[in-house]
């Protein structure tokens, strides 16, 4: 049998890998590769934890769930204390303790998970507060404005690893982002406290911080928790004239975290790093080649509806300036996405985006015509979609839900926006859903060898300009092992849609995964590869190249024959 199909026997639910391949023709044509390497978790790579990790993730922020914002949920906050806008004001507050665990046990349910799951989203990014954990350890809390509110928070954390237990039988992926962190790291009050001078940047609570996300990790682990895809140090963090300590507490976090044993191998699991609206520069700096950098991801957050110049735009104009490729926003992206490529580097993300715009965007549509706004409010998201897809290795919305007040917010709620169709279900995932479940054009591997030529052809025509020695079987051997890692992705059932498309549910066909994270993918291919190649580390160059370019030849193929 097809290699692929035993890896589908082994990381699938009962049936589900038969049902996968019939759905899209099983064909042969791939090479395999014997001696699969280790995984973080010490059993054969790919591993269920890999395959979460490194796929592209389409998701949503679970906002206001554990890190709480009155003006997405308003009931918590009935007792808080004066000013009522943060965590530590409801914690103060009368009944907090009851108020929080009734929310944390309402705002998301296993319905909730359902529906993610049966509308193409494959990963959550979860906002948490570090006294959310003091319940695996309450020092998180010593020194700290929480420090007597133990009692009131000690029952997150068995619902944090609930949230992680549920989303893993949903088949989604879950980022665990330090939105609050000791001192808070910015001014606003999603970050624990009504404060508005940041004391984050102090060396007591960097210090504390780094302690407190070791302590995640530890209490956390990739056998018991394959879905938990990455973790982010802090959320959003505005260092004004601490750039570089916070650049240098980037890199002594990142390496404590490497160190924790249980996420420790090949890097490790995949840590999310804030850019601080300062992309080129943070690109640049975790674009270093250094170990510590490995497998590290940029977050950048994007809105159009806060600054006065978003007011001043309309949204016609917001919309041409995200499809324009010479704007200043696709450019960043071009420029961001090219400088994470390479192997070993984690990749780009959009953490928080939004179909939100200012009144002011939209005051030039005719009043009253309700079909025109939802027409312009749907192109506007599809450009921001159009961009995620090509540059991005993945991308959260803010929000999930909203609590109702009669309305629906057709600009942070993810599932009014859906429900409106401001989102297209096609474009959403990119496109990968599958039309056509029959090979066609000589099977797949006739398809690679053909691809395979012209590419190798092309890559020799170019580097044989150039005087030297080359090993262009190198990069013949990568373009091969980066389609096949694509097409495993491809027909991996571990997407969520995919379950729950089992008896006839999903009448539009299965939605299927791609690989996200390409660098650090790739990275880990290099590694085997070189195992027993004595010499072919001076060639390694060539490796990669081909399998950068196998893995977006698979992708091209597949949307072309199936989709």
């Amino acid at each position: 049998m097809h290699k692929i199909s035993d890896f589908l026997h082994r990381h699938s639910k009962p049936g589900a890998a038969q049902q996968h391949q019939q759905a899209l023709g099983e064909s042969g044509g791939g090479e395999t590769t014997q001696g699969q390497p280790s995984t973080q978790t010490g059993g054969p790579f790919p591993s269920e934890h890999d395959l979460y990790c490194y796929r592209k993730q389409r998701g949503v922020n679970l906002g206001s769930w554990f890190v709480l914002e009155r003006w997405i949920t308003e009931s918590p906050f009935r007792f808080a204390l004066p000013p009522g806008q943060s965590d530590l004001d409801v914690a103060k507050g009368s009944y907090a303790k009851q108020s929080l665990e009734r929310h944390w046990d309402t705002w998301i349910t296993e319905e909730d998970w359902r529906w993610l799951a049966q509308h193409g989203v494959n990963a959550v990014r979860i906002p948490i507060g570090y006294y959310h954990l003091c319940g695996a350890d309450p020092s998180v809390l010593t020194g700290t404005d929480f420090a007597d509110l133990a009692v009131v928070f000690e029952g997150a954390w068995y619902r944090i690893q609930n949230a992680l237990s549920l989303a893993h039988k949903y088949g989604l992926g879950v980022l665990l982002d330090l939105h609050a962190a000791p001192g808070k790291q910015n001014a606003e009050s999603h970050s624990g406290t009504s404060a508005s001078t940041p004391q984050f940047f102090t060396p007591a609570n960097m210090a504390h911080t780094t302690r407190i996300l070791t302590t995640l990790l530890t209490h956390l682990n990739p056998s018991t928790h394959p879905n938990l895809i990455g973790v982010e140090l802090i959320n959003e963090p505005a260092p004004g004239p601490h750039s570089a300590s916070l650049k240098g507490w980037y890199r002594n976090t990142i390496q404590s975290l490497r160190d924790v044993n249980s996420w420790n191998a090949n890097g490790g699991l995949p840590i999310y790093v804030g850019d601080c609206w300062q992309t080129d520069e943070y690109a640049d700096f975790v674009s270093n080649s250094d170990f510590v950098f490995k497998n590290v991801v940029l977050d950048h957050h994007l809105y159009r509806c806060f600054t006065s110049e978003d007011v001043r735009t309309s949204i016609s104009d917001h919309t041409r300036s995200l499809l324009d490729p010479n704007a200043i926003t696709p450019s960043l992206f071009s420029r961001t996405s090219s400088k994470l490529s390479g192997a070993g580097h984690g990749g780009f993300v959009v953490g928080e985006w939004s179909g939100a715009l200012n009144p002011g965007s939209l005051s030039s549509l005719p009043n009253g015509q309700r079909e025109t706004e939802l027409k312009a409010r749907q192109k506007y998201i599809s450009a921001q979609l159009n961009l995620y897809n090509k540059w991005c290795s993945g991308w959260f919305f803010w929000t999930y839900k909203k609590e109702s007040k009669g309305e629906k917010d057709l600009g942070w709620s993810f599932r009014d926006v859906w429900g409106e169709g401001l989102i297209g279900r096609d474009q959403w995932v990119g496109g990968l859903v599958v039309r056509n479940g029959e090979e066609r054009d000589g099977g797949r591997g006739n398809r690679k060898v053909i691809a395979r030529g012209k590419a190798l052809g092309e890559h020799s025509a170019y580097w044989d300009k150039y005087p030297g020695h080359y090993e262009h079987f190198r990069f013949s051997d990568g373009f091969c092992r980066g389609w096949d890692d694509m097409y495993d992705y491809f027909l991996t059932p571990i997407s969520p849609t995919n379950r729950d498309c089992q008896g006839g549910e999903c009448k539009e066909g299965i939605i299927v995964q791609e690989l996200g994270l390409k660098g650090g993918w790739v990275a880990l291919r290099v590694a085997q590869y070189l195992k027993g190649r004595e010499g072919a580390e001076k060639y390694i160059w060539e490796f990669e190249h081909g399998m950068m370019q196998g893995i977006d030849a698979a992708r091209k193929d597949f949307v072309q024959v199936y989709c």
